[in-house]
């Protein structure tokens, strides 16, 4: 065997020297590097340190017996370092996987529309995949619809042929096969002659839902399995978060079906009470004046035709707010805005509402040197008669009732319609805008409304370039502010005025 006597070392024997380069080529290269290296360090040995040297002869059988150990235990070092060195790289390629594979979940979990997921998930693909271009196309009725690419602006991708992924059962791996799709002048020049398209299916819950194809350089290989590992699950994730889009989809629009039906039985029910009881009213009083057998004096025929008005115009009012109502929702509601002086807009609708008062306290009170106001004549009319309505409607007989003007920092002027009732809890305000919501306080007569009216004061004011608001009446009730667009100042300053009833 080699010795190194005479050296520093004293070593006898230094064929496990040897032993190094089978490690180094085990963990780098992997067995079969391992093994060819082992081979030829017992080559080498062999040549160069047994007697004969540079023959492969050997006269001592001791000397065959050591270099064929030699030889065994650099097989076995080599294989075991090999192993070692492939379970290394598998498991780095592993977590590089399942960190990719956490990347793109991340996306799907923390997006709320597959459409706003797509580009970063393509662009990630493109990083760890191997490949050079990534897209992902959704089919719907036939119809294919490209929702992300990760050359984007570039044409349309497709091509005649591509390599399609065949699922296999169980643990098998799945497998690259080639088809040849035909020419298609709808999908143009796609994929660049000197690149090769590949396309994993998306489906789930067994409905077909799209591909996600990826493109690389034809002189590669076919992408290795973790690559096609990656695509594959790539796709489902993909697929899944589709499905889990579309099940919520249909889920929001059950619950809108449901809550639509709901609210309009709920609807029906408070429009026909609210309709039926003015009705009956006018129906009376008209029977009243028609019964030929009762006589009717004049004060007695001012005082139904004033209670046939009261009713009509409540009837009109409730329909107006119906109608406003669903325009505001609609989107399809315009104004006419112009210049007004508050004041002129206020006493008319104050007037109208003098009769219903039934003697209680009325205060109005304009701030000095106030600005005209920029609104629709028409929706400002509308939005007071809804307050005074709701005020009177929803206070004691006997509490107050207040409205008042002032200027307000910036080009607004605040008009507030306040009353002394019971008013509402500091929970129900910032709800009292909501369409068909109705406090529970005190409704004169037990008639609530169909809780249209404010809302409707808040979509008409808005309409205007206002803002309306609710709080806490200084008179303890319910304060409703509205702020309305201030024109240009008036060329002389109008002295305070104040009335009250």
């Amino acid at each position: 065997m080699a010795s190194l006597q005479g050296s520093p070392f004293a070593i006898s024997d230094a064929s496990l020297v040897y032993l190094v380069p089978v490690v180094l080529a085990g963990i780098v290269g992997g067995t079969w590097a391992a093994m060819a290296t082992a081979v030829g360090a017992f080559l080498t040995y062999d040549l160069l340190f047994i007697e004969p040297r540079l023959t492969v002869t050997i006269d001592d059988p001791k000397e065959w017996l050591e270099l064929l150990l030699f030889l065994f235990v650099a097989v076995a070092i080599g294989r075991l370092a090999g192993l070692q060195g492939e379970r290394a790289r598998e498991a780095a390629q592993r977590a590089h996987e399942a960190q990719a594979l956490f990347a793109i979940s991340r996306i799907l979990a923390t997006t709320p529309r597959l459409e706003e997921a797509a580009p970063p998930i393509v662009e990630r693909l493109v990083q760890d995949a191997g490949v050079d271009r990534v897209w992902i196309s959704l089919e719907h009725g036939g119809r294919e619809r490209i929702v992300a690419d990760s050359h984007r602006g570039l044409p349309r991708p497709g091509a005649a042929s591509v390599w399609s992924l065949t699922r296999t059962p169980g643990d098998l791996p799945a497998a690259w096969v080639r088809l040849h799709l035909g020419h298609d002048k709808r999908r143009g020049r796609t994929v660049p002659d000197d690149m090769a398209a590949f396309r994993v299916g998306m489906e789930s819950g067994g409905q077909h839902l799209g591909y996600l194809y990826a493109a690389r350089d034809r002189k590669k290989d076919l992408p290795a399995r973790e690559q096609t590992r990656l695509l594959a699950l790539a796709g489902d994730q993909v697929a899944l978060a589709l499905r889990r889009e579309h099940l919520a989809r249909e889920a929001t629009e059950a619950e809108i079906m449901r809550r639509s039906d709901a609210l309009k039985t709920a609807l029906l029910d408070s429009v026909s009470h609210d309709f039926r009881t003015p009705l009956a009213s006018i129906r009376a009083a008209a029977g009243g004046l028609t019964d030929p057998t009762a006589p009717v004096s004049s004060d007695v025929a001012r005082s139904v035709g004033r209670t046939i008005e009261a009713e009509v115009d409540r009837l009109s009012r409730l329909v107006n707010n119906l109608l406003d109502a669903s325009r505001i929702e609609s989107g399809a509601l315009r104004s006419a805005p112009e210049l007004f002086e508050l004041g002129l807009l206020i006493e008319p609708v104050v007037a109208r509402y003098h009769d219903r008062l039934d003697g209680r306290s009325f205060a109005l009170t304009l701030q000095r040197d106030l600005p005209p106001v920029r609104v629709d004549p028409i929706f400002f009319d509308q939005v007071l008669g809804n307050l005074l309505d709701n005020a009177v409607r929803h206070t004691p007989a006997d509490a107050p009732i207040r409205v008042r003007a002032r200027r307000l920092d910036g080009d607004f002027v605040e008009l507030s319609v306040e009353d002394g009732g019971p008013g509402v809890s500091a929970g129900a305000l910032p709800m009292l805008f909501d369409k068909f919501y109705r406090s529970a306080g005190h409704a004169r007569g037990g008639r609530r409304g169909l809780g249209l009216g404010l809302s409707v004061v808040r979509g008409l004011v808005e309409a205007m370039g206002g803002q309306a608001r609710a709080a806490r009446s200084e008179l303890g009730g319910l304060a409703v502010h509205l702020a309305l667009p201030a024109g240009p100042e008036p060329p002389e300053e109008e002295p305070m005025s104040a009335s009250t009833w």
